[in-house]
């Protein structure tokens, strides 16, 4: 990424002095200004020219115009290069000139925004380009931060404010940041304007969570961290203003040294294609030579005999000379072995392709009015090829929405509606909602469809509204009624959010707090309960309890946390009801939603007393506060009675599950890179059926060391390997040990495993002397969850996957974190959701919802890699056909470099006879119809082997197209040798042979593209048939009167055409010639259906046998989990908050957080292949039923 900063010595630490930019300046730091285009006015023609040509292709093309401007050795027009090769280098110019002018739009919009900077005391308006190091900024509510802030003071008490990050790690819940205490009173400009603190910090990094840095002012040291910090790319919410500090600038902030560099993205194909014609253009240069020698040869021992007739130019005085400009002369004429009409033909191709994903309805979204967009028009066939899917999370796989599903009380379930004959009713089986309209208080949104639970409450049961008092009561939630009853809940997890309104609606509805107490109106009655203590929720902990004295003065302890944690702190005399609930987790976990318990303890007032004396001691401590305090909410956290359970439901996107199961079952492995918790990220593994109870084992790595993390990922592999061995699997592992350095045994472990690794432990495990081993534990894992990974984590890790597996990867997210990782992958996919456009904006292809994925990859990706495959295919073959045929006639023509063909038909053969065919081919072609393409994944493995064109496939093509070139000249120059016309004269003469050998060529081609159209359309058959009729027209009018009457010097041949066509023996040779070419391929192939077909063969034989019937779909039925209960609302939680709340600080707040959330089938032929393949990346899998250990 260009920037708007010249190049600067790596900082050792960064300085900064407020309102001072004369100080600042001595330092060099970069401006505010940013810039992401390439290309300025003055540089836009040599540069992209200079990129241009760094195609192979498009020098060697150079190189040949050039030789064709030199008549001794020219046998052809120049203008049959120049032409095209202007009109390739122009489209490409227009497109990227267009391109990089969207990015100077971008970057003008982003660099000329306004901002309030305080200059000699007074608040002046100036861009963003021109806010330096040192400036005092003020923002507004909802404002962009211009750049790395220090947090002066703010509108809030103590300090506060309120922002939110989407921008920077995906996460749309609102998070706190507070200024030290000496700045948090500057709130007056005027006091501002005399701040005149140093700041001395680290020097620009991209690490998002981290900052440490010291303010010096009035001879006092200050210790700054990241809570003190406004990063750029956040948003001011819910705080009227606030006053800051600019640390870093420009490319200096963390959200710019997040940025990946855009990275040019070409496809294997065009990688493949420069190799070969590096090759081509070798055997042309042998070809060349082999002629040249020929003709010197030819002029030494026969040519000198003729010098009367066919002298030498005036500048050849030897054998030898005139060989070395035969050499030349031939290059150019066999030249069309790699014609630019290639390039050109496949950049109409993948814009072909491109309008398709375009249009394609099924991949509009009817809600967000979002159409899938190609967003680049030149990986599309790369689509087709993917082995490595990488997913952000949030907004990814999610919704970002949770719903209270269900509920256990005292032992019985709610939640399921049965009909009458008991059965559960499904989804859209289900009655009308459960009425609440008793409550005026109750969110209109909120649905459930269980009515005994509301009459349960209705009743009076005390276990429910025991249980309901409990949701009311025990969260951090804050609540906001901007009109009468109308209540707003900011939550700082969207789980716990939705356990307060299930309470609400029940007519537990918490209505407001302060410090000291909560209201909450029972059943239309208000209640004020006195809050005692927040025991706030940590990681480790894994639950939040509260303390509250209820009205009548009793003491009571409400707590929720994650079942595997609180089941073990109950009194003895739940058991019973214990193992009824524990039913019911595992019965609500086996459904994919997220679990947690609750419980309760009444406390006497002496007991109280005492313990919050402790409490308030350990609190106090100066040293190991953490543990006093564990230990002391340890004590009273316990014999506790239980309640009950619920069970949330994190939305996932409609056709998550399935749409990984069908990318599975075409052997792509997805990894999840998220910002979020480990238990939020493996919740929704278990939920979209990335992660399942039937894994062998799912290994957790949670090291904090080098050490730590290399003896996890040493014990997982090792465990992999002991698995293995345990079912006898030496074979495979002497068949893959074979395959390549990295390769290892773990590539053919038997079983299924997953990885789910933390951000700290992926840092070490990304570092050079161990990626080696992590990659190699992660590939051999069906599944892998990265978890608390930074923007930059995410884009090392599809680096490392690129780097050492050589496969195709893509990457999928929805928020401005997910751009390095969509820049680093081959594929960026860019999906248009809740968090703003950038990673749209970085993507290659754009939609709206997860599941139109499986539509691109196993639809579009796959057509379109078989359709560039075949076109390759087949363009090389008719090309290698065409040309060879010179090669052929050099030796019968004294190696003089004339040409078999009239200069016309060389310059329209590719231009206008086989142009369109081929297209219509590349454009239309399908194996099998889409249906069959989502129902049989298998066929999109092909593509990840690269088996319809690589080098073996290329050498097949020019081997067919050089023997149809010995055919097609040899039968006819053998026919000619004796034949006679009608009228018993000579029938062989060189515009006769010429004509017979082009209509054989044209026919043949023809046919051929017939036998490898796979879908036939009208269009295909126009352009077929039509391009024939073109050719016989185009052929007769050249031969015409009319011409030569215009023209006598380039038409000399009157009535040619009509008159070798009109001879029997003719149309004879160009049957022959036809049926001797074609024959063979029918043959073969005939027998390789029949004897080893394809997996495309098979289905379409199917779809043949099956014609008349209708498509059976299929339904994916959720499969039932046991023994892997996980908690939802204690792992998206935050410590820390229980403490502001009962510190009052945010109690003028009108809102605070949000938090985010948030079959193997198998095909023998494509197995034994994949065997086979030296860099494969992929791994068997198996299943076995284990826990998930960590």
């Amino acid at each position: 990424m260009a920037l708007c900063a010249k190049k600067r010595p790596p900082e050792e630490e960064r300085r900064a002095r407020a309102n001072d930019r004369e100080y600042n300046e001595r330092f060099q730091y970069a401006s505010n200004c940013i810039k992401t285009s390439k290309y300025n006015i003055l540089t836009f023609l040599p540069v992209n020219l200079f990129e241009q040509f760094q195609e192979v292709a498009n020098t060697y093309f150079l190189f040949l115009l050039i030789l064709q401007l030199i008549p001794q050795i020219s046998s052809l027009s120049w203008f049959t290069t120049i032409v095209p090769l202007v009109l390739v280098l122009t489209i490409t110019a227009v497109k990227d000139a267009t391109d990089d002018y969207f990015r100077h739009k971008s970057d003008n919009q982003v660099n000329n925004r306004q901002s309030q900077v305080l200059i000699n005391g007074i608040l002046q308006q100036e861009q963003w380009m021109n806010v330096c190091v040192g400036d005092i900024i003020k923002l507004e509510n909802n404002q962009f931060v211009a750049a790395d802030l220090l947090l002066l003071s703010s509108s809030e008490p103590h300090g506060l404010c309120y922002i939110e990050t989407a921008e920077l790690d995906g996460e749309t819940n609102m998070k706190v940041r507070q200024a030290i205490p000496v700045t948090s009173e500057l709130g007056d400009i005027s006091k501002l304007a005399k701040f005149d603190g140093e700041v001395i910090c680290e020097p620009p990094n991209n690490k998002l969570d981290k900052f440490s840095g010291t303010l010096y002012w009035k001879e006092n040291k200050f210790p700054l961290s990241n809570q003190n910090m406004l990063l750029r790319g956040c948003v001011l919410r819910n705080t009227e203003w606030c006053f800051g500090l600019v640390i870093f600038a420009g490319p200096d902030t963390k959200l710019m040294q997040n940025s990946g560099r855009t990275k040019f993205k070409r496809t294997s194909i065009d990688r493949l294609m420069n190799t070969l014609v590096l090759w081509i253009f070798g055997f042309l240069v042998c070809m060349g030579v082999i002629l040249a020698i020929g003709n010197a040869i030819w002029e030494h021992e026969v040519g000198t005999r003729f010098q009367v007739y066919l002298p030498w130019d005036e500048a050849v005085d030897s054998a030898f000379f005139s060989g070395f400009l035969s050499f030349w002369s031939y290059i150019i004429i066999l030249n069309t072995v790699v014609p630019i009409s290639l390039y050109v033909s496949v950049e109409v191709i993948r814009l072909g392709h491109s309008y398709f994903i375009n249009w394609d309805k099924k991949m509009f979204c009817m809600k967000k009015r979002t159409p899938a967009e190609a967003r680049t028009t030149t990986l599309n066939e790369e689509l087709g090829q993917v082995e490595y899917i990488f997913s952000d999370k949030t907004g990814t796989l999610t919704q970002n929405i949770m719903v209270f599903n269900k509920c256990s009380i005292n032992g019985r379930s709610y939640g399921d509606v049965f009909d009458v004959l008991g059965h559960k009713a499904e989804l859209g089986e289900r009655p009308e909602p459960v009425n609440f309209s008793f409550n005026p208080l109750a969110d209109k949104k909120f649905l459930f469809w269980d009515p005994t639970l509301l009459e349960a409450v209705k009743m009076g049961d005390p276990h429910t509204h025991e249980f309901f008092r409990l949701l009311s009561l025990c969260h951090t939630v804050m609540s906001e009624e901007k009109n009468e009853g109308e209540l707003y809940y900011k939550a700082q997890s969207p789980d716990e959010g939705a356990l307060v309104t299930a309470a609400r609606n029940f007519g537990f509805v918490f209505r407001s707090r302060t410090p000291k107490t909560i209201t909450v109106h029972e059943m239309g009655t208000a209640i004020t309960y006195q809050l005692l203590a927040i025991l706030d929720f940590n990681n480790i902990r894994k639950r939040m309890s509260v303390i509250v004295r209820n009205p009548e003065g009793k003491i009571r302890l409400y707590c929720k946390g994650a079942d595997t944690i609180l089941l073990d702190r109950l009194h003895h005399s739940t058991q019973e009801l214990l193992n009824t609930t524990a039913d019911h987790l595992n019965e609500y976990a086996g459904e994919g939603l997220r679990t947690l318990v609750l419980a309760y303890k009444d406390l006497d007032e002496d007991y109280y007393e005492e313990w919050a004396e402790r409490r308030l001691q350990a609190s106090l401590a100066q040293d190991s506060r953490e543990d006093r305090l564990a230990s002391i909410y340890e004590e009273v956290e316990s014999d506790m009675m239980l309640l009950g359970a619920t069970a949330i439901e994190d939305k996932l996107q409609q056709g998550v599950p399935e749409t990984i199961a069908l990318l599975t079952l075409a052997n792509i492995k997805i990894w999840v890179l998220t910002g979020d918790k480990q238990e939020t990220a493996v919740n929704i593994g278990y939920s979209c059926k990335m992660l399942t109870d039937d894994m062998t084992e799912v290994f957790i790595v949670t090291g904090h060391t080098v050490l730590e993390v290399r003896e996890e990922l040493r014990k997982a592999r090792e465990k992999m390997m002991d698995s293995s061995r345990t079912v006898g699997n030496g074979f495979t592992y002497q068949e893959k040990l074979s395959s390549s350095k990295l390769t290892s045994v773990l590539e053919a472990v038997a079983g299924e495993y997953a990885l789910v690794i933390n951000g700290h432990s992926l840092a070490h495990a990304l570092e050079a002397d161990m990626e080696l081993e992590f990659l190699e534990t992660a590939c051999a894992c069906k599944a892998v969850i990265c978890c608390r990974v930074t923007p930059l984590q995410k884009a090392q890790v599809v680096e490392l996957v690129k780097k050492y597996k050589k496969a195709v990867t893509l990457a999928i997210g929805d928020g401005a974190n997910d751009v390095s990782m969509i820049k680093t992958a081959h594929i960026g996919v860019g999906i248009s959701g809740q968090e703003g456009i950038q990673a749209v904006l970085a993507s290659d292809y754009s939609f709206s919802q997860f599941k139109f994925l499986q539509r691109l990859l196993l639809v579009h990706g796959r057509w379109s890699y078989l359709r560039m495959c075949k076109f390759l295919c087949y363009f090389f073959y008719k090309n290698f056909a065409f040309t060879m045929v010179h090669f052929w006639f050099g030796f019968f023509c004294g190696f003089s470099a004339q040409t078999v063909y009239d200069q016309y038909f060389i310059t329209l053969y590719n231009i206008v006879y086989t142009s369109l065919p081929v297209l219509a081919m590349g454009v239309f072609d399908q194996d099998v119809p889409e249906q069959r393409s989502m129902e049989y994944p298998k066929l999109y493995e092909p593509g990840q082997l690269n088996l319809l064109f690589n080098k073996r496939e290329f050498f097949i093509c020019i081997a067919q197209g050089i023997y149809t070139s010995v055919l097609m000249f040899f039968i006819p120059y053998g026919v000619f040798a004796e034949a006679t016309r009608d009228d018993g004269t000579q029938l062989a003469d060189y515009q006769s042979f010429a004509v017979t050998v082009a209509t054989s060529l044209v026919i043949v081609v023809s046919v051929q593209i017939g036998l490898d159209t796979g879908y036939w359309t009208a269009i295909n058959h126009f352009f077929i048939w039509g391009s024939l009729a073109v050719y016989f027209a185009i052929l007769f009018a050249m031969h015409s009167n009319g011409l030569f009457d215009m023209f006598p010097n380039q038409f000399r041949f009157v009535g040619n055409a009509q008159n070798t066509l009109a001879q029997p023996t003719v149309w004879l040779t160009i049957v022959l010639t036809t049926v001797v070419c074609i024959m063979p391929v029918v043959a073969f192939r005939f027998l390789k259906l029949n004897l080893k077909p394809d997996l495309s063969d098979t289905v379409r034989y199917t779809q043949l046998v099956r014609k008349k019937q209708k498509a059976q779909h299929r339904c994916m039925r959720r499969v039932g989990r046991t023994g892997s209960r996980r908690s939802g609302y204690a792992f998206s939680h935050q410590e820390g908050f229980g403490e502001l709340i009962m510190s009052g600080k945010n109690m003028r707040l009108s809102s605070l957080a949000l938090s985010g959330f948030t079959t193997r089938s198998s095909s023998s032929w494509i197995e034994s292949l994949r065997r086979k393949k030296s860099d494969s990346a992929s791994s068997p899998s198996g299943g076995a039923d284990k826990p998930l250990k960590g």
